[in-house]
């Protein structure tokens, strides 16, 4: 919001407020911070590449926009009679409307959840502030005021801009003369700061933090300049040259953030076509992760010039939380997002990238179990996508998943796992699918599998409904939920395991009243029959084998998604007394107006037991109420259990 408008310098000058998300993050930088101040020069600088970065791109189709300067370096100025440390850069600039828009708000749709994130933890915070994007606020943990002086490139030298703030809660921004082409940010530094000008810590900072920025970053002094940094491409080098803290220092370049990564891959592909990857597994998810318009974090270069950080064709969405960089020299210099989405060269190196970095996550399955817990509990939701993504991955994917079960839902299980602890007589992988393990290790649907010791997949996730449409098969085994079609039980545990429990004989009597009860359901069910997976509960729903089922139907409807019209199938206890106080009702009394009520009230139980809302619960209330009313006045005799 402008506050105040004047004339100034070459130009208009504008006094404006911060938005509400930054001024809550200077307050964090300004007074929660201190430990951590170092990392203000390392997310300079990394911003400072940046700029260099896409000015050597736009430049590829204008040379003119270098302005003779094609080599790009970082400056660091010290000044310490003025207490002042500046970082220079021969990058791309701002013109006036993205300096307002880059400096005076959070530009990120996700801003909100940014600050929502913030915890006062001085080791969390900070890795948000890098992983974000926010790293140049970072400036006000050591200076009492900001300024930045910047051109775009290519625009006429009296349309510099300056921006001035001491981070009290506005800033001013003013247009000026400025010849030389990219940014200066100004610290004027506080007291407790000022060994920030000490060549000494801005060297152990550079190399501890910046080593492997891809250009000079030099420290101004009188006529001698001092680079600080490898400034080579860490990628390029031969992987027995690099040490572990390299990549781990490297990481943090690309990652923006403090903590180290679970594990990287760094290896070189020839044949047809040709490129480097240096792919690292992060240790915690991105804070962007779940967000729509997330940025990926795999960087496209092309002979070691920056072509973009948008390359979603290098990767599927389900490697989005991947963080690195890819080098191939044999694609144009000039390659364009349309010629990213059509290229063959491209197509070529995603699929030799998703083949490498899900051998890896085998390989850590296997021999670090350890560590691929750490990841699947961070990104495992994230990996499931690729089933139904991928299908050309389908088979690598699939030993990967891990799932909790009805035998133990605080650990996670494999395929490959549960399939060893099949019951003798069991053929297929069942699973039950919901918003919460609460909920399902709850479910009247798995009374039955417990009974015969029949272990289970408990499936909360979202895109689990997806994931089971897609995956029919896991190494010659079906999977089968137990909340679709029947479900017959009889041929585990042996035959004399079933003759014994009568499971090969259907309850007589009853088809009187799974009509009565159909008839009475008319459209809100499709069937009504006698179950063989119900052991206490009096009733469940379950789906056709060809419909969505009710927990799908929910999240369709959530996304606002078109539903097919689909009713449940009612299924009965036989065994249950409620069940057979009405089995001896309807034979007396076909009419009797109590079974259409407690029809309902079984349809409305069994919707509860599954987490889904009633449809009618005013309706539900008064069935309840008129119930209790007629039991409490028959007297305790006749109170069913």
């Amino acid at each position: 919001m402008t506050t105040d408008t004047s004339q100034g310098g070459n130009g208009q000058t504008e006094t404006r407020t911060f938005e509400t998300e930054v001024q809550q993050l200077l307050h964090l930088m300004v007074h929660a911070l201190y430990s951590h101040r170092d990392i203000f020069l390392r997310e300079l600088i990394s911003n400072a590449s940046d700029a260099i970065d896409k000015l050597r791109f736009e430049g590829l189709k204008n040379e003119a926009l270098f302005e003779g300067q094609k080599e790009g370096r970082v400056r660091l100025i010290a000044d310490s009679d003025a207490g002042t440390l500046t970082v220079v850069d021969n990058g791309i600039g701002m013109d006036r409307d993205e300096v307002v828009a880059n400096l005076g708000t959070i530009a990120h749709s996700g801003s909100r959840a940014f600050v929502d994130r913030l915890t006062g933890d001085e080791d969390q915070d900070v890795e948000l502030i890098g992983q974000f994007g926010v790293g140049f606020y970072a400036a006000f943990m050591v200076a009492d005021r900001v300024t930045v002086e910047t051109r775009r490139a290519g625009v006429d030298t009296a349309q510099g801009v300056r921006w001035a703030s001491d981070g009290s809660g506005s800033y001013t921004v003013e247009t000026i003369e400025r010849p030389e082409l990219g940014t200066a940010i100004t610290l004027t530094l506080k007291d407790d700061a000022q060994e920030f000008l000490e060549t000494e810590t801005l060297r152990r900072i550079v190399k501890t933090y910046s080593d492997h920025i891809p250009y000079p970053v030099v420290l101004a002094g009188g006529d001698e300049e001092e680079t600080l940094n490898e400034a080579s491409a860490l990628w390029a080098r031969p992987r027995n040259e690099i040490s572990e803290d390299e990549y781990r220092s490297f990481y943090a370049h690309v990652a923006h953030g403090d903590t180290d990564p679970l594990t990287w891959l760094h290896f070189h592909a020839e044949g047809t076509t040709e490129y480097t990857a240096l792919l690292y597994l992060p240790s915690q998810p991105p804070l962007d992760l779940w967000q729509p318009d997330a940025r990926h974090g795999v960087r496209l270069y092309v002979r070691r010039v920056f072509i973009t950080d948008q390359a979603r064709e290098l990767l599927p969405t389900y490697l989005r939380f991947l963080r690195g960089v890819v080098d191939a020299p044999d694609l144009p210099l000039n390659i364009s997002r349309e010629m990213l989405q059509s290229d063959a060269q491209v197509a070529r190196i995603r699929k030799g990238v998703v083949k490498r970095v899900l051998k890896r996550l085998a390989e850590m399955a296997e021999n670090e179990p350890d560590r691929y817990r750490r990841f699947w509990d961070n990104f495992g939701a994230v990996l499931k996508e690729g089933i139904p993504e991928d299908p050309s991955n389908r088979d690598e994917l699939a030993p990967l998943l891990r799932f909790h079960s009805s035998r133990q839902p605080d650990e996670w299980l494999s395929l490959a796992d549960y399939k060893t602890r099949m019951r003798d007589g069991q053929e297929a992988i069942y699973y039950l699918t919901g918003d919460d393990e609460a909920t399902l290790k709850n479910s009247p649907q798995l009374e039955m599998f417990e009974k015969k010791g029949v272990e289970v997949l408990l499936l909360t996730d979202p895109v689990d409904e997806w994931v089971a449409m897609h995956l029919p098969e896991f190494d010659g085994t079906p999977l089968k939920s137990v909340a679709h079609g029947d479900v017959d039980l009889s041929g585990i545990g042996g035959e004399e395991a079933a003759a014994a429990e009568g499971e090969d004989e259907a309850p007589a009597g009853f088809e009187d009243l799974t009509g009565a009860l159909k008839q009475a359901l008319a459209g809100a069910v499709s069937d009504v029959r006698l179950s063989h997976r119900l052991t206490a509960s009096p009733s469940c729903i379950v789906a056709d084998d060809n419909a969505l089922g009710e927990h799908m139907e929910r999240l369709l409807k959530a996304a606002n998604q078109p539903v097919p019209e689909s009713a449940p199938i009612l299924e009965l206890n036989p065994d249950h007394a409620l069940v057979k106080q009405m089995q001896t009702i309807q034979s007396t009394d076909p009419n009797d107006a109590r079974i259409g009520e407690w029809g309902w009230l079984l349809l409305d139980q069994a919707r509860l037991a599954q987490g889904a809302a009633l449809p009618d619960p005013a309706a539900t209330a008064k069935r309840l109420a008129e119930m209790m009313n007629e039991l409490a006045g028959s007297g305790p005799s006749r109170i069913i259990t």
